[in-house]
């Protein structure tokens, strides 16, 4: 604990880094999922494929190499943007595409007897997506949208390669200058565990709030 104490400034910065990275990211992410995952449902085909394309490509290039490119390509083109920039886009084009296509399966996956019965009735297509489909997307994408933002908390150690002082950067620098680094590991396990139960919680009280509005107004 002494190793612990001595840092504990240091390791705060680097825990303030990590959580402030990892909530920009989730925002960026979650709009870009549902934009892809929106555009990628469209019945225009020629809206549904290039938005597919942007999916399969940000989801098929690991984040690492996203952040380096962001990180040490853009600058040879002229183009220079802050570490946390990068860091954000790079996570949130990443985790964005797999969540992109998390929204475009859910839409596909949509009861069809349901599309059937507001078209029988009538039903405006606005009107049906917003008081149907909405809400209960909703309560099935909420634990898929939990899971993903787990793993982007977990991706964002990541940032550690690109020069920013998160937790993983700090730990490191510790355990350069301490010989015994087994306090710090535990101390980096313990923490990234207790963020990713926060986000775990929040999601699951999300999913019974929702689950309930929906059932309610059912």
């Amino acid at each position: 604990m002494e190793i612990l104490w001595e840092y504990r400034e240091q390791l705060w910065r680097g825990l303030i880094v990590t959580v402030t990275i990892t909530a920009a990211a989730a925002v960026l992410t979650m709009a870009i999922a549902l934009l892809l995952g929106g555009l990628a449902s469209a019945r225009a085909r020629w809206i549904a494929r290039p938005a597919r394309v942007l999916i399969e490509v940000f989801r098929g290039i690991p984040a690492l190499a996203q952040l380096f490119w962001l990180f040490f390509v853009l600058p040879a083109f002229g183009i220079r943007l802050s570490p946390f920039f990068c860091g954000v886009v790079g996570l949130s084009l990443c985790f964005g595409a797999y969540g992109g296509e998390i929204v475009r399966g859910a839409v596909a996956a949509f009861g069809k007897g349901q599309r059937e019965a507001a078209i029988a009735l009538n039903f405006p297509r606005w009107r049906f997506v917003l008081t149907v489909m909405a809400p209960q997307l909703v309560v099935t994408l909420t634990p898929m949208f939990g899971n993903l933002l787990i793993e982007l908390l977990k991706a964002s150690s990541l940032v550690s390669l690109i020069t920013l002082s998160d937790l993983t950067f700090q730990a490191k620098s510790i355990m350069r200058i301490q010989l015994n680094s087994t306090e710090v590991l535990i101390f980096l396990v313990v923490a990234y565990f207790l963020l990713a139960r926060v986000i775990s919680l929040g999601t699951l009280r999300l999913e019974r709030l929702a689950g309930g509005t929906w059932r309610g107004r059912g």
